[in-house]
């Protein structure tokens, strides 16, 4: 889901700017609710993780560029249930910045397009998750039907930021919505294995007993609300 250089002019960027500082805001709020729940040490632990995991599923899983941007397993709904929405959202930013300066220097003018692009629609599936996941259910006791819609909720997000950077920047011009189609269509294949990713990973949680209660991963992977 990178923005590719040069795909809105530099003239055009600051909006970029706007947004990210206020995703970046509502990321410190959910956090600063989890520091007030669990401590400073759980949210700075579970962000350090999840910015490396982030930084393994750039590097690591398969990337294809189609259309207008790349098509990436970012497991954005597994971060959130794993870790919690807060330190999720720093360790996406993180992981994409520590790529962005040290392999990827060409996306760093495009940074704050694709922190806006990774949390965005990251916040939308935690307001989901509380919606489509019962009080009364631990998160490793979800569903496949609840982890497509937190799985869809993230990706269709997703597609819609990069669709909207691509026509900020280019314009409504018929090659320029052909290749925004062509990636929506194939980023959207990543649903059909992202729930079962959670799944599995949530399975795999549900083992390790010894993780409940830890500050390594979210209260409510384990515990109802």
């Amino acid at each position: 889901m990178h923005i590719e250089p040069g795909l809105v002019d530099s003239t055009k960027i600051f909006l970029s700017y706007a947004t990210a500082t206020a995703a970046f805001g509502y990321a410190a709020k959910l956090a600063l609710d989890t520091v007030k729940k669990e401590g400073v040490a759980a949210v700075v632990l579970r962000a350090v993780i999840a910015a490396v995991l982030v930084f393994g599923f750039f590097e690591v899983l398969p990337t294809h560029p189609v259309g207008v941007s790349e098509v990436h397993f970012i497991l954005g709904s597994t971060l959130l249930l794993v870790l919690g929405a807060g330190p999720a959202a720093f360790g996406l930013a993180g992981g994409l910045l520590i790529q962005g300066l040290f392999f990827a220097p060409d996306d760093l003018p495009q940074y704050a397009m694709n922190v806006t692009t990774l949390l965005v629609p990251l916040f939308a599936t935690a307001t989901l998750a509380r919606k489509v996941i019962p009080d009364a259910v631990a998160y490793v006791d979800i569903r496949y039907a609840q982890a497509l819609k937190l799985s869809l909720t993230y990706q269709g997000g997703i597609v819609m930021w990069v669709g909207f950077w691509a026509l900020y920047g280019q314009g409504m011009g018929a090659e320029n919505l052909a290749s925004i189609g062509t990636f929506g269509a194939a980023y959207m294949t990543v649903v059909l294995l992202e729930p079962l990713i959670d799944l599995g990973v949530l399975a795999i949680a549900k083992t390790l007993h010894r993780l409940k209660g830890s500050t390594l991963v979210e209260r409510r992977l384990y515990s109802a609300a």
